[in-house]
């Protein structure tokens, strides 16, 4: 028998762990809405090892995950109160057009690289789409030694709800882009669907330039009337909007801290604005 600590226990049920898996990158976070308190715990990713075997170690390393530990071994983190926030091979299929018997054989299709991988989806009613993503087989099975119950989202779901919203806000068309990880995620709307939704890899701002120009020019936005906003670690900043603005009359840098409200969760250090969204805003 074990006897766990009850005040620990207490403070971790009304916190979720978020796990975040990004291009090459490995946190975790919790935030408890009651008194704003973050925790955010970066890991350093040891370069030639796999994922799965980073977050294996870390379960043994990480003091976030080895929070109030019990005896045994046991995880003290309750499995429905886990989050996996993953980037991934990702496609978007309108919600009439879903089937759960299809999805792998369409995921594989369009992305051949991760047939080996598990194909997962997440249904995103308000944006009447699903995304069907992938997961590394090894890693799905170190979460789930853990957390068999964890819910795998795509990282960028809080993202894209929030903005959706934005978009809502004047008549004029927006396209949206989060810079992050040398990747550019690229994303647009109409009423309550996508209209665009494409992932980048690109560690030059003058590459970025032109795939934001490309989608913009593909949906025959009006330069003179449409917006751009962009949001994340723009690489050179001040010379990358400037470029875009020789092109764009409407190009907005989104600022998380007026985004949010001065929400506390702006000032914690490196943290991904996808995962701020996530506990600014609750999706």
């Amino acid at each position: 028998m074990y006897k766990r600590d009850t005040m620990a226990e207490h403070i971790i049920n009304r916190q979720q762990l978020t796990i975040r898996v990004g291009h090459g990158t490995l946190s975790f976070s919790t935030y408890r809405e009651q008194d704003r308190e973050t925790v955010f715990e970066p890991y350093v990713v040891k370069s030639g090892v796999s994922m799965a075997a980073n977050l294996r170690e870390a379960f043994k390393t990480s003091g976030l995950l080895q929070a109030a530990p019990m005896a045994g071994g046991m995880s003290p983190w309750p499995a429905q109160r886990v989050r996996l926030s993953i980037f991934s091979d990702l496609m978007m299929v309108p919600i009439e057009q879903f089937d759960e018997k299809d999805m792998a054989a369409m995921h594989n299709h369009v992305f051949p690289r991760s047939s080996h991988d598990a194909i997962c989806y997440d249904v995103l009613p308000d944006l009447n789409a699903v995304a069907v993503f992938s997961i590394n087989r090894d890693l799905r099975l170190v979460v789930d030694d853990h957390y068999p119950d964890a819910r795998i989202v795509p990282a960028m779901n809080p993202v894209w709800r929030h903005l959706h919203q934005r978009s809502f806000t004047g008549k004029r068309e927006k396209l949206y882009a989060y810079f992050n990880e040398r990747h550019l995620e690229v994303f647009a709307f109409r009423k309550n669907r996508f209209r665009f939704c494409n992932s980048f890899e690109t560690s030059r701002a003058a590459d970025a330039i032109y795939f934001l120009l490309y989608v913009w020019k593909q949906l025959q936005m009006q330069p003179e009337h449409d917006e751009l906003h962009i949001v994340g670690n723009i690489p050179q900043e001040e010379w990358t909007t400037a470029e875009l603005r020789k092109y764009l009359q409407n190009v907005y840098v989104v600022n998380p801290t007026v985004d949010f409200n001065n929400h506390p969760v702006t000032e914690v250090s490196d943290m991904p604005y996808d995962l701020m969204t996530l506990y600014a805003r609750g999706r």
